[in-house]
């Protein structure tokens, strides 16, 4: 249920509270489209009964019926939409480190790969990935996600079931330069998706579990790994790591054909909701956005827009640092065969680690959510990160570095997650805007795959010690970034108690204003 802004104050106007809209909104918030140190606008005020007086079917309906209303669009997303984009989300992880599990069953050395070959094999995914990005998700702004999700998914998973005629290293690479060109568009897809259908109340929470499908799938992965790599090798002819893309592959075509007929469209014209819950739908946003619509705009007006906005290049420098705080995750089973617990008990262990992370990132976004604060709910799980990847190149200790696994993947998941949410909640329209930026900032994170297999070589286990160092500068610069975001939010946020003449002792209200 959509809650109001801490940084509200109540509206004063008497028809306004009569019908103050959805769980009792008593203040909106709103955004125009100039940049408010170029312009200095003064925003208007717009209440929710305002709001809900553009809309036909809910002129007339009361607190109680809105709220009613409200649940029951709530309700059909989480039950429909969510079980779908986590589950295809996923499968699109899986297929990205099911690689790492392969290679611990001989795919590196049955195509005769050294480590340079290899890593180049594992950038090559990436290259595709950033190739695809910007072009992907500014298509999918004016395109129906319905069809163009599961298209996408069909076409990595058919690239994934072909990986096994791979025969030598540049065949490797070729494969996964495709697979990250179709999957591409998905990450940012999803993102763009449930911003456009949440409020910025719910956005933190959806977004975890949604994104739970990367710490699931490196469960799931591990599991599989289990019970395909130690037992199949050899079935009909074919090496074990062989089954495992085929199977993957297989069950991800599967999913992706369910998505065809279980994906909503966007708020406004999706076919599964009732008029009234379309009108409440989009109500819903207007109301999280101050009353902005969110339209779709003109695809290079909103890139030129993403471009000159200073938002989108804190959130790149965010994003990118966090990813390369992630840079373990491809090396994680390496990390973890070095325990020396067997090759069955080394895929089994890497999946508590990621089960506790789903667990602390659903935790903190609830709260990030509720508080409406991303800063420190950012800046306090970094920081255990690095001291988690402290333990886990500095000591031999076996259960003191398991110890940091847990807590180096816990901060840098849920930072990720939060990032996503706070860029959509400052750049909430037009939709090709905050396309382009979740696009762009997810383009550039990805150029740290570029570099970063290249500071994970096997000659320095068992500490990885190349590797954590780049790892704790990701941590720092995230830190930096998060403050740096957060300065802006501050700055602008005066410009417009300035601009409505807004101080503690004014009674004035207070409009929309910037989260951080």
């Amino acid at each position: 249920m959509i809650q109001p802004q801490p940084q509200q104050v109540s509206m004063t106007d008497n028809s306004s509270k009569e019908k103050s809209g959805v769980g009792g909104i008593t203040g909106t918030e709103v955004q125009t489209h100039d940049h408010i140190e170029e312009k200095s606008p003064t925003p208007g005020q717009i209440t929710p009964y305002e709001i809900q007086q553009r809309f036909s079917l809910l002129q007339d309906l009361s607190n109680e019926q809105m709220a009613r209303l409200n649940n029951s669009v709530v309700r059909k997303l989480d039950w429909r939409m969510m079980p779908c984009i986590t589950l295809m989300f996923l499968m699109a992880y899986l297929d990205r480190i099911n690689v790492s599990n392969a290679r611990l069953a001989g795919l590196q050395t049955d195509l005769g790969m050294d480590d340079t070959m290899w890593n180049l094999g594992i950038s090559a995914f990436y290259i595709g990935y950033v190739i695809g990005q910007l072009p992907g998700n500014l298509w999918l702004a004016k395109a129906n996600p319905r069809f163009f999700l599961p298209s996408v998914m069909m076409a990595w998973s058919t690239a994934t079931i072909c990986m096994p005629a791979m025969v030598n290293g540049a065949g490797f690479a070729v494969c996964r330069f495709f697979i990250g060109l179709c999957e591409a568009p998905f990450f940012p897809g999803i993102t763009l998706m449930t911003s456009s259908w949440y409020t910025k109340e719910e956005n933190p929470l959806r977004m975890a579990i949604w994104h739970a499908g990367n710490t699931i799938s490196n469960i799931i992965s591990g599991f599989l790994a289990a019970g395909i790599l130690t037992t199949m090798d050899g079935t009909l002819g074919l090496h074990a790591w062989k089954w495992f893309f085929i199977i993957e592959g297989a069950i991800s075509i599967t999913v992706a054909v369910a998505a065809f007929f279980l994906l909503p469209d966007w708020p406004h014209n999706t076919r599964f909701l009732t008029p009234e819950e379309t009108e409440m739908a989009q109500y819903r946003v207007l109301c999280s956005n101050g009353g902005m619509e969110e339209h779709v705009g003109g695809t290079w007006d909103g890139l030129k827009d993403a471009v000159r906005d200073p938002f989108t290049w804190c959130f790149c420098l965010m994003h990118f640092a966090l990813v390369t705080a992630q840079s373990f995750k491809d090396f994680l089973p390496s990390i973890v065969n070095t325990f020396d617990f067997g090759e069955l008990t080394t895929y089994f262990i890497q999946a508590p680690p990621y089960a506790f992370s789903f667990a602390f990132a659903c935790a903190v976004a609830w709260s990030a959510g509720r508080h409406r604060e991303h800063v420190w709910h950012i800046i306090v799980p970094i920081f255990f990160s690095a001291v988690g990847c402290s333990i886990l190149i500095s000591t031999e200790n076996v259960g003191a570095r398991y110890f940091g696994i847990f807590i180096l993947i816990s901060g840098t998941y849920s930072g990720l997650n939060l990032q996503l949410s706070w860029e959509t909640t400052v750049v909430p329209s037009p939709r090709s805007k905050k396309a382009a930026l979740i696009a762009i900032a997810n383009c550039i994170s990805q150029t740290s795959h570029w570099f970063s297999p290249y500071f994970w070589p096997r000659s320095q286990e068992p500490f990885y010690r190349l590797g954590g160092g780049l790892i704790l500068v990701g941590c720092l610069f995230v830190v930096l970034s998060t403050l740096l975001a957060r300065w802006r939010c501050v700055r602008l946020n005066k410009k417009l108690d300035e601009a409505e003449g807004w101080t503690e002792h004014s009674g004035n209200e207070k409009g929309w204003r910037y989260t951080y």
